[in-house]
């Protein structure tokens, strides 16, 4: 049933997608009092309250643009894209490299690996969804063309080295909340936050290159751009460092587009087994 409203919504103009996004990111704002407090918290910590009326229409536009991105044809999604700075990545792979592509939960982040996978094979981690009938839905999607996945534990970390060592990229959404021993506590807008050490780790293996990419929406539904920023940080010292230097690249992507963040993310919240920060430090 998911499957055939989500076909049947793909059909429709994205611009009338954005739309009704638009009018189901404040209707959820309006009628959830925890969403309305996490959102408002997040956005005046990170220092972008001005942006919450945006912000608030975003989120639903996110939501409600996900039927085109996974279910339209390809080459019509592709229609709505504009891909910047490819030739960076095309360099790097011509190089022999492997690439570790850093996507944060910002704009169209499900836009990026599609547009990825056109251009060259593509793995990305995945976690699959808490409810069950998501799942053939969102695997369907992923899977297309060069886009495989791998899941979130230790034989698919196995699967991302392996594609790495070869010269091929990989992909992983930097600013998830990884689970007990995955990740360390950084600083991301101020606050400490539980942030997984995978990436610096990948980017170790066979002198990959860390390339950060996002998926700006563009007003009145008139498509995406994707952007690929060469990361010019530091990924040395502790591990704590590196992921300060990770979560510092993704400030500095979300403040290209920040009310299109996915501010209504408990991006701050302490994993089960995980000591606080203060007592971590501490220890």
């Amino acid at each position: 049933m998911l499957v055939l409203l989500f076909r049947l919504l793909s059909t429709l103009p994205l611009p009338l997608l954005h739309f009704f996004g638009a009018a189901l990111g404040w209707a959820v704002y309006l009628a959830s009092p925890s969403y309305r407090r996490r959102l408002r918290a997040n956005l005046e910590g990170a220092g972008y309250g001005h942006e919450l009326g945006r912000a608030v229409a975003e989120s639903g536009k996110a939501i409600v643009e996900l039927p085109f991105v996974w279910c339209a044809q390809p080459e019509r999604v592709a229609r709505h894209a504009v891909v910047e700075n490819w030739e960076h990545v095309q360099a790097t792979l011509d190089a022999g490299r492997g690439i570790v592509f850093l996507t944060p939960h910002l704009g169209c982040f499900e836009m990026t690996a599609q547009q990825i996978a056109l251009r060259t094979p593509l793995t990305v981690m995945y976690r699959p969804p808490k409810k069950a009938a998501l799942k053939p839905l969102i695997e369907g999607a992923r899977a297309r063309h060069n886009l495989h996945l791998a899941p979130a534990n230790l034989s698919g970390v196995r699967i991302l080295a392996k594609t790495l060592k070869k010269g091929q990229p990989v992909g992983i959404l930097p600013d998830q909340v990884p689970q007990e021993g995955e990740g360390v506590w950084a600083p991301f807008f101020g606050r400490s936050a539980y942030t997984m050490t995978l990436p610096a780790k990948l980017a170790q293996i066979g002198n990959a290159a860390v390339i950060l990419v996002y998926a700006e929406r563009r007003a009145r539904g008139a498509g995406f751009i994707v952007r690929f920023v060469p990361f010019d940080g530091e990924l040395a010292g502790s591990a704590t460092e590196q992921a300060g230097a990770i979560n510092r690249a993704m400030e500095q992507l979300i403040a290209r587009c920040p009310s299109q963040y996915f501010w209504s993310y408990n991006r701050y919240k302490q994993p089960d087994g995980v000591a606080a920060p203060d007592a971590q430090v501490a220890a």
